[in-house]
């Protein structure tokens, strides 16, 4: 019964566990800065957390929603125009060929090839609304787990003690600090190799943004960067660039 009750909150505590303990370092030398005050320094992290995290990923949004909403708004009014593809897409291997005629017909006449796709295109719109709405959940989740997180943080010493005395438990009175040591090393060193990833991946993605001539690609890489750390996929990002330089017709 007490697992039916919290199951729906697991993913949100686990983020917020995860948080808490990655964050403890730095909101322990913040605190010595305000003088000890332990709650407002996890105040002031959150805020932070929320600000950095929480403002790029609702315009992300917005900015994904409304660009798909103008993509089925042009398509089913013909006003979008796909540009001729180049000759050489057709020599690509394996896929080549049946992608030039795919987009040589949707260059020619877009409605009649929706049309005659109607099922595929139906369903990629569905998985597109779907991963939307799942990002947004994630984002959700994350920005709501930063304010248990704080909670947690504000409150370490006697959460800490309560994990010793479960550990102590299971594993006896000497083993349990170390296990619980264990935990808090094993939780860290992967968070910040996510940390680690999410920067490679958004320094790579930057420097290509920038070579290719993007606008805004500062803006962008960091987008890359939040997304890398809430486990989003940088597609959301790379997939509207790639539209961008095709409809512009600087793709070759």
């Amino acid at each position: 019964l007490c697992y039916r009750i919290f199951a729906p909150f697991l993913g949100l505590m686990a983020w917020s566990v995860i948080l808490a303990v990655t964050l403890y370092p730095a909101h322990q030398k913040l605190a010595r800065r305000m003088g000890g005050k332990q709650g407002l320094a996890a105040t002031v992290l959150v805020v932070v957390g929320l600000a950095v995290i929480g403002v790029p990923a609702a315009i992300l949004m917005g900015s994904l929603g409304d660009s798909l909403q103008n993509f089925v708004a042009g398509v089913r009014g013909g006003t979008l125009k796909v540009p001729a593809p180049a000759a050489g897409v057709a020599e690509w291997p394996l896929v080549g060929p049946k992608l030039h005629e795919i987009w040589t017909q949707a260059h020619a006449d877009l409605p009649a090839l929706v049309r005659s796709r109607q099922p595929q295109v139906t369903g990629m719109v569905r998985q597109a609304l779907g991963m939307l709405a799942g990002i947004a959940g994630g984002a959700l989740l994350f920005m709501f787990s930063f304010i248990v997180a704080a909670i947690v943080m504000a409150r370490a010493d006697p959460a800490a003690r309560a994990i010793r005395n479960i550990f102590g438990r299971f594993f006896g009175s000497r083993r349990g600090d170390d296990f619980a040591l264990l935990c808090t090393q094993t939780i860290r060193a992967v968070a910040l190799g996510v940390l680690g990833v999410a920067f490679i991946q958004a320094t790579v993605l930057g420097i290509i943004l920038v070579v290719a001539g993007v606008p805004f690609a500062g803006v962008l890489a960091l987008v890359v960067l939040l997304l890398g750390i809430v486990q989003g996929p940088a597609i959301l990002v790379s997939l509207p660039v790639i539209a961008w330089i095709w409809s512009s017709g600087d793709y070759e």
